[in-house]
């Protein structure tokens, strides 16, 4: 017993995550290390879980209409994603940058960096939103819609398309509270907008009450109330703050000329962060559309297990996000030694959580799916993609907390070259000859077994068709882009070159 107590104590405690150019300063207790970072992961993990969580409900509700409901509403998801890149890579800059003022003191000049942003940030987003509804019918045919999704999917996308800067304003500020630590006031923001769209999906989706059946198109329309809803709340956070104590408080009688060196911190961080999420997009989009060939069931199939991989992935970035935010105030501070300490603790939570759901996920894969629809055929497909949705679970986990880890430190030009490499490149192509060779080798393989096997061998060979397997060579193809976007992350995060970079 004792020497297993010394195992964990030597896993857990920070003195063996001490780097290797040695202390700084005086370091707090393991108790105390592990406390400072909860005071800010508790918040964010329990803002994006409940996200992920109220946005599954979101399909659920969705999937009552039907199977191609599922499949239209999900098409949007990547198109949408793609045009709000540029603000994810603004607000990776806005997040680090605010975080080392913190840890420097320099409040005016984190308010200054502040208003900067939103200049930026609202005059791209109404030409986002031009393009987007310019736009919208091509950028769904493109993502794969078909006749029986397109109708449905390119509405849906055009009302979101609307709403598009008071998205982009909310995020920003949202990401400028978390670089303070500040993640009550997003898990608020967040909570209360994504309940507002829950509500007001159950009502326009079904026709409850006074309100009219609408729909896929009453799903979107209460996206766009929540969406809003959430950005007047991100304001009343910000501007109606304690300007005595609160680190970020804006009013309208501040200075909001453009500021250029405030404008060139924040897009130094993020310029490199823009080519990963051009990265991201691209790749997942292409990614999306592969798998969005291979017919509705197969795709809803992967629409479902989706909303289980997100649900992971917003627990890990819950985690990522105390991550950034403390590296990015302990390099403020000239703590890099503590800098990789707050970083090593998340890898270690992210570690233990993503066993626990690993094995969740394999225990409770069919009752899970069967929340979503009652197709027997997407039911069982579904909980078989969950087996590698499990295995998904620690290369994803440490992948996001160390890269946002590295983002915090400023460190975005090394990150955005890893997912160019894995998600722009690697996904789509491994996933592209998956399903290539799975299709065209189906029939001749098939013709092989039915005349060599038994009757048990072909009932399980003949329980899918040919781009039902294809789907699980697609999802084995990114579970190889997941488990090298890891082990980069990892190598460059212990080598601690990033506890040089200036912001």
């Amino acid at each position: 017993m004792c020497e297993k107590m010394n195992v964990l104590r030597k896993f857990f405690g920070i003195r063996s995550f001490i780097p290797g150019d040695g202390l700084r300063g005086e370091l707090p207790t393991s108790r105390e290390a592990y406390r400072n970072l909860a005071r800010i992961a508790l918040p964010s993990v329990c803002e994006m879980v409940l996200i992920s969580l109220i946005g599954s409900i979101d399909t659920m509700m969705v999937g009552g209409i039907g199977t191609e409901a599922i499949a239209a509403v999900g098409l949007v998801g990547q198109p949408r994603m793609l045009m709000l890149c540029i603000f994810f890579a603004l607000n990776t800059g806005v997040t680090a940058v605010i975080a080392r003022r913190k840890g420097e003191g320099r409040r005016d000049v984190a308010n200054q960096t502040m208003r900067t942003s939103i200049l930026i940030i609202l005059a791209l987003s109404i030409l986002m939103t031009a393009l987007g509804l310019a736009f919208s019918r091509p950028l769904m045919r493109l993502a794969g819609a078909k006749a029986d999704t397109i109708d449905d999917a390119e509405t849906y996308f055009r009302i979101t398309a609307m709403v598009i800067p008071f998205n982009a304003l909310s995020m920003a500020i949202c990401a400028a509270q978390r670089g303070t630590g500040n993640t009550k006031i997003t898990l608020y923001v967040n909570i209360v907008s994504n309940l507002v769209n829950v509500l007001l999906n159950w009502l326009l989706i079904n026709g409850i009450w006074i309100f009219p059946r609408l729909e896929v198109t009453g799903a979107a329309i209460a996206t766009a109330v929540g969406i809003a809803v959430g950005c007047v709340l991100a304001l009343v956070s910000i501007f109606f703050s304690d300007k005595d104590h609160a680190f970020l408080h804006l009013s309208l009688r501040d200075d909001w000329r453009f500021n250029r060196p405030a404008a060139k911190a924040v897009v130094k961080v993020g310029g490199n962060s823009m080519l990963e999420q051009i990265a991201l997009r691209i790749g997942f989009f292409l990614y999306a559309r592969l798998v969005a060939q291979l017919g509705t069931q197969a795709y809803a199939s992967h629409v479902v297990c989706m909303q289980f991989l997100n649900l992971s992935f917003t627990f890990a970035d819950g985690i990522g996000v105390a991550s950034t935010s403390l590296v990015g105030q302990m390099l403020g501070k000239q703590r890099p030694d503590l800098s990789h300490i707050y970083g090593k603790i998340a890898q270690r939570i992210a570690m233990v959580g993503s066993v626990i759901l690993a094995s969740t996920i394999v225990a409770l894969r069919f009752p899970l799916v069967s929340m979503f629809t009652d197709d027997p055929t997407v039911m069982r497909l579904s909980a078989n993609v969950m087996l590698i949705v499990a295995l998904f679970q620690p290369p994803q986990m440490l992948s996001i907390i160390t890269s946002g880890a590295l983002r915090g430190a400023g460190d975005t030009k090394y990150v955005a070259r890893v997912m160019l490499i894995c998600v722009a490149f690697m996904r789509p192509v491994t996933a592209f000859l998956a399903i290539e060779i799975i299709q065209n080798f189906f029939t001749p393989v098939y013709e092989v077994i039915s005349a060599v096997a038994s009757a048990d061998i072909m009932k399980f060979w003949l329980s899918y068709e040919a781009p039902q397997w294809a789907l699980l060579g697609a999802w084995g193809a990114s579970f190889l882009d997941m488990t090298l976007r890891m082990s980069l992350m990892m190598r460059r995060f212990n080598e601690g070159k990033w506890h040089s970079i200036k912001v």
